[in-house]
């Protein structure tokens, strides 16, 4: 427990001092090149590993080396959860997250944790988006006063001209209560609202409830026991900063797939075409793969770590090292 509590504060200690001050003038800020730490991630089994990795590494780089170092079959649907026991509550880290920044907003005594495993619908709205989005809760925002076409409904999304809304009801939460209040919610570009009156879209019955710049949404998992929720489909916002279930702005669908539906169309609304660049960039390097060359193919992997060198005939221990290998640069040249 103490060795955790140590690893969290060098991490944080070391992330926190990104930016230093000039010895020669108080008012020039210089920024500091990423450096190498390590992390620790946890499997399906409750297992961990300790990795050391640079500061910049993404989410969408520790599941590569996860699949080359458990020797994974990579069908694009590995995935690093952020998961919160405190508070009971976890998310999906987008592909092109930094985990380091991911884990500099975490308690120094809490049991914060990630974990590698798969999501195999983390992506698949783009596919099959009439599963993702119910039609009664998708359309036009109020001030187009028109019907969505579900043929190019994620378009929609992520065109940010767009103005595509999800609406239907949910239970929330009473502030400072042990209650939960059925209420008519609206979810648009600008950030999710209530109606204080009915199903009414009407600006002056609509309250601004949370945007999500700085938020992110996640699941509840167990939020009947840990918050009374009325249904198992709890989801929640909680701010960046916000270490506390007290700052949770906490909600619950009737079913799966309405949760669904809020979840996907909140990370939509934050990330837009980011996402769809997260979903087809592994299949845009498969079909980049150049032809390999007849002298390309005369060459050998050698590992020289030894005291004597040698031969990698097992061509996935070869690709786990020339992955670590290129970690190792990256973190060395930046002192250059």
């Amino acid at each position: 427990m103490f060795r955790c509590y140590m690893l969290k504060a060098f991490s944080t200690m070391l992330y926190t001092q990104t930016y230093i001050k000039c010895r020669d003038n108080q008012n020039t800020h210089v920024r500091l090149a990423p450096f190498s730490l390590v992390i620790k991630v946890y499997s399906e089994d409750d297992t961990s590993r300790a990795l050391e990795v640079p500061s910049d590494i993404t989410a969408r780089d520790v599941c590569q080396l996860f699949i080359l170092k458990n020797h994974c079959i990579d069908d694009h649907s590995w995935t690093l959860f952020e998961h919160l026991a405190l508070i009971g509550i976890e998310r999906t880290i987008e592909d092109h997250e930094s985990v380091i920044e991911v884990q500099s907003s975490w308690g120094m005594e809490t049991d914060d944790r990630l974990y590698f495993r798969k999501n195999y619908a983390k992506y698949e709205f783009f596919k099959k988006p009439l599963d993702f989005f119910p039609e009664h809760m998708v359309s036009i925002s109020s001030e187009t006063n028109g019907i969505l076409n579900h043929s190019q409904l994620v378009q929609t999304f992520l065109n940010a001209g767009s103005c595509p809304e999800i609406h239907g009801f949910l239970h929330a939460k009473e502030q400072g209560k042990k209650t939960w209040k059925k209420i008519y919610f609206v979810l648009r570009r600008s950030g999710l609202y209530l109606s204080n009156k009915g199903t009414s879209k009407e600006p002056r019955h609509l309250q601004f409830v949370t945007e999500f710049s700085d938020s992110d949404v996640y699941t509840l998992l167990a939020g009947r026991k840990k918050y009374g929720a009325p249904t198992d489909y709890g989801f929640c916002i909680k701010h960046n900063q916000s270490g506390g279930a007290r700052g949770l702005k906490l909600l619950c669908a009737d079913e799966e797939q309405i949760r669904t539906c809020w979840v996907t169309a909140i990370r939509l609304f934050k990330y837009g075409m980011q996402l769809y660049q997260n979903f087809i960039q592994p299949h845009q390097k498969q079909k980049a793969s150049p032809v390999r060359s007849i002298s390309e193919n005369s060459l050998v992997a050698m590992d020289f770590s030894g005291h004597k060198s040698r031969v990698i005939e097992n061509p996935t221990e070869a690709l786990s090292v020339a992955v670590e290998e290129g970690l190792s640069w990256r973190v060395w040249l930046t002192f250059f």
